[in-house]
């Protein structure tokens, strides 16, 4: 009996001094090297999404870039075109200012004729009555007629001109006759008379001076 509860009693002790099978596996796991820690986990999930933002960031980048680059196409080609518009207003303003110039300078051509014809009579009237022709009505309505036909040249610009006492310019005057200078006459090269004044439109001599010229 005394060797029986003697080998009880050491079993006993043999059991307290040994963990248990279950915390023995518990405190195996806790400190296996093998297993990853949560925190470990965590930062590889950080880092995966900061380099998918990045990308998304560097894609919106080159978008706008490209975007830009479009935009600034499309403003060049505008300015473009409105240059282009501009250039064509003005080509077609100053060819329809210059047609309708010409087209005026011609109905004045075929007009000037008859204001000479009407200059003309004036003048004879005034030398058959020696130069009072106040009371006839004839020639009141030829000084009307020569009047409104001046007017009407004069809207449109066009204006006489008589360049007595002027010097003598080949591109505004024709030449007639030649008269020898008196003693005190204008100087030579000087125009003394003029037989019909000129016309002219801006800078364009519709029809020169007809004028007499000191020798």
């Amino acid at each position: 009996m005394t060797d029986i509860k003697q080998t009880v009693e050491e079993q006993a002790d043999a059991s307290a001094a040994s963990p248990s099978g279950d915390a023995a596996e518990r405190c195996g796991e806790a400190q296996s090297p093998g297993a990853p820690s949560a925190a470990a986990g965590e930062v590889g999930e950080d880092r995966t999404v900061e380099g998918d933002d990045a990308s998304e960031i560097v894609g919106d980048l080159d978008e706008l870039v490209a975007t830009a680059a479009q935009r600034d196409e499309y403003l060049a080609l505008a300015q473009r075109t409105q240059a282009d518009f501009e250039n064509y207003r003005k080509r077609v303003a100053r060819e329809s200012a210059g047609a309708k110039e010409r087209g005026v300078a011609v109905l004045a051509k075929e007009l000037l004729p008859a204001l000479d014809n009407l200059d003309r009579a004036l003048e004879d009237a005034r030398a058959a009555t020696a130069g009072d022709s106040s009371g006839d009505p004839l020639l009141a309505g030829v000084r009307l007629v020569r009047s409104e036909l001046n007017a009407a040249l004069a809207r449109v610009g066009i204006e006489s001109f008589s360049p007595v006492g002027e010097v003598f310019d080949p591109e505004l005057h024709e030449a007639m006759a030649t008269t020898e200078q008196a003693a005190d006459g204008a100087p030579s090269g000087t125009v003394v008379e003029v037989y019909q004044p000129g016309y002219r439109l801006g800078a364009s001599i519709i029809r020169p001076a007809r004028v007499v010229v000191a020798a």
